[in-house]
């Protein structure tokens, strides 16, 4: 028989770059229904469900406010603290969760993978669409708290860069996915790996200023957060909708070739591992 007689015919990569974006466009149907497992399913026998959106960030950004803007009293820029650690908190936690639930892709889905066919990549892209729902879900809580200070006076000043809000998300969520990519393959090969993805992700985040402006690290230092491609995100973020933060043309534009960069050699090593994952699993 000849590969014309079949509807498909699988085959193995011939190249490390075959991205095989038609195969993932016939395979869409299935793409929403992980996205649907992992947005429904994922707090479906739990008490409070949905509400869980709201109350993580909610809660997070109190405990914030309270250790690091009145125990501490770490600067905000002017800023009223509630706003301006929920504005570091969102955009944090939609790239953290994508880094984190893609690095476990093989052994999450091992199961699954080794029964049937499908492209693998529908996995970890299912993952950064059903993050980007709960991060709309959570954009619309910090919404509310902008509006609200605007409302009582406060000094905020949402401004024109707000239209690079598309560039933000697109670059948070392909950094993360990126970042997952390269560590799916690690955590497929060394368990350990999985423990020290949270552990780090944490760590990662006081290197980030998501509780802290850039603007209180001293100078000789401000290099090693700027190396950092999601302080850019993040600045950028709070700088569009609250008016203060430090936004760079030239941050963001290395941010956005850096993500590039990390996730054409996060598909090379996606591609390579995907080939004798169930070996090592």
């Amino acid at each position: 028989m000849t590969d014309n007689q079949f509807l498909f015919s699988i085959k193995p990569r011939d190249k490390l770059l075959d991205l095989r974006l038609r195969e993932i466009w016939q395979y869409r149907d299935l793409l929403m229904l992980f996205v649907r497992r992992d947005f429904v399913a994922y707090y479906k026998q739990t008490i409070l469900g949905p509400a869980w959106f709201f109350i993580q960030p909610l809660l997070t950004t109190i405990v914030f406010t309270i250790i690091f803007g009145n125990i501490a009293k770490l600067s905000t820029d002017g800023l009223p603290p509630m706003l301006f650690y929920l504005a570091g908190v969102t955009a944090w936690h939609y790239f953290s969760q994508c880094l984190v639930k893609t690095s476990d892709t093989f052994t999450a889905n091992a199961n699954i993978f080794g029964k049937v066919y499908f492209p693998r990549s529908v996995v970890p892209l299912s993952i950064t669409v059903s993050n980007l729902i709960s991060f709309g879900i959570q954009f619309l809580l910090f919404l509310g708290f902008l509006f609200y200070y605007m409302i009582i006076g406060a000094d905020v000043t949402p401004n024109w860069h707000i239209l690079t809000f598309p560039l933000l998300i697109i670059t948070m969520g392909v950094m993360g996915l990126s970042f997952g990519l390269w560590l799916s393959a690690m955590t497929t090969k060394y368990r350990d790996f999985k423990f020290l993805v949270g552990f780090g992700v944490q760590l990662l985040m006081y290197a980030t200023p998501v509780i802290y402006p850039i603007s209180q690290i001293p100078e000789k230092y401000q290099w090693v957060m700027i190396a950092n491609p999601m302080t850019s995100i993040i600045e950028t973020f709070r700088f569009s909708f609250l008016g203060a933060g430090n936004m760079s043309w030239t941050g963001l534009t290395y941010s956005v070739v850096f993500t590039l960069i990390l996730f054409l050699s996060g598909l090379l090593i996606f591609n390579r591992t995907e080939k004798n994952f169930m070996d090592t699993v």
